[in-house]
């Protein structure tokens, strides 16, 4: 398998794995008024949204997406899916160690004790998968805190379903 097929794959696990936990957490009353939920989930989409902007050259707001309402929120990563996966079919297998300078890494400097090094595009494209993962399991576990059975997002799980298109909620 090649990088950039993996990384696809990674790609539409993470929105499968987005989309199904919008679906619980939407279906679920307490869920909806949790604001840790909707912290963490505008977590995951701000900084997906970072990134691809990146990717495409743009400009991001660290408050991107602070305003937005749990449904537009949940509308909004969804079209991050949409653009990652747009992006992703235009990249090639070189385009992965084109190198990529991360704006915000130099505030990382301090914390680190030393300077990041440098990344590139498709170890960029892997931070957003295992970043979003990270996060995600911290939605699940507050689902369980909230009495709720938690969906199963891991990336094995969606590849025994049968690697599933993302099942957005239809009228979130």
């Amino acid at each position: 398998m090649k990088a950039l097929e993996l990384l696809a794959d990674l790609s539409r696990h993470t929105e499968w794995a987005d989309a199904t936990v919008w679906r619980a957490v939407l279906s679920s009353p307490a869920a909806t008024t949790d604001q840790r939920i909707r912290d963490w989930l505008h977590h995951i989409h701000m900084v997906q949204h970072a990134f691809i902007n990146v990717w495409r050259g743009q400009e991001h707001s660290a408050n991107a997406g602070s305003e937005l309402g749990l449904v537009e929120l949940a509308n909004w990563g969804r079209e991050y899916h949409q653009l990652a996966a747009e992006h992703l079919a235009a990249l090639n297998e070189d385009d992965l160690d084109q190198p990529m300078n991360m704006p915000w890494a130099k505030f990382l400097t301090k914390h680190l004790g030393r300077d990041p090094s440098g990344t590139t595009r498709g170890e960029t494209i892997m931070q957003v998968a295992s970043h979003s993962t990270y996060h995600r399991g911290q939605v699940n576990a507050r689902l369980r805190e909230l009495g709720e059975e938690p969906p199963l997002t891991d990336f094995i799980a969606w590849i025994w379903f049968g690697k599933p298109a993302a099942e957005w909620p239809t009228n979130p």
